[in-house]
């Protein structure tokens, strides 16, 4: 009987989602005879993300996980909107504005390196986007770069932003997004 009841499980519980007080004890409890198998489905108290057992033996996130701030350089502050990056699905999602913590102005021809982002949330090639940026009284453009080796991310701005008056007051980080 104990033996027939524990086929049963053994095939039903891969099917169903399994709850972990958290990954080290998820890690514990899957071992052996009950070690994870592709396709399996956890959800983790602490991390409060469900994630999926893949084919290649790595634990794959299947929810949004939490906005984790961005650590800003010294000389860089929030303008609005919580800087920070978050991990959907295998993708990371940055988002909010960063300016000058002296209020001053980025001038042209200077790359402005604003932040350094976790080794695990680096994307494998240097990436760049055209980002929406405020000089003078206007809303424009710049390029924002993350360097995949040192996950650096830095503004450049656009030409003619020279001046003090029209120069780049913030920069935003919303939509940018890219695949781990």
């Amino acid at each position: 009987m104990e033996t027939a009841l524990q086929t049963l499980v053994n095939g039903v519980v891969p099917l169903g989602t399994l709850r972990f007080a958290n990954a080290n004890a998820r890690a514990a409890a899957l071992i052996g005879d009950y070690a994870p198998r592709p396709g399996m489905i956890t959800y983790l108290i602490a991390e409060d993300r469900y994630e999926g057992r893949m084919a290649d033996g790595s634990w794959q996130p299947l929810s949004p996980a939490p906005w984790q701030p961005l650590t800003l350089k010294t000389g860089f502050s929030v303008h609005s909107g919580s800087p920070g990056y978050r991990v959907v699905n295998g993708s990371v999602q940055l988002r909010g504005r960063i300016k000058r913590t002296n209020g001053g102005q980025f001038s042209t021809g200077t790359d402005w390196v604003f932040a350094t982002l976790p080794a695990d949330v680096r994307p494998a090639t240097f990436s760049y986007w055209i980002t929406p940026v405020e000089m003078g009284a206007g809303i424009y453009y710049g390029r924002t770069q993350l360097d995949s080796d040192t996950g650096e991310l830095m503004i450049q701005t656009p030409p003619g932003a020279t001046s003090t008056s029209n120069g780049l007051k913030w920069s935003g980080l919303d939509g940018l997004s890219y695949s781990l």
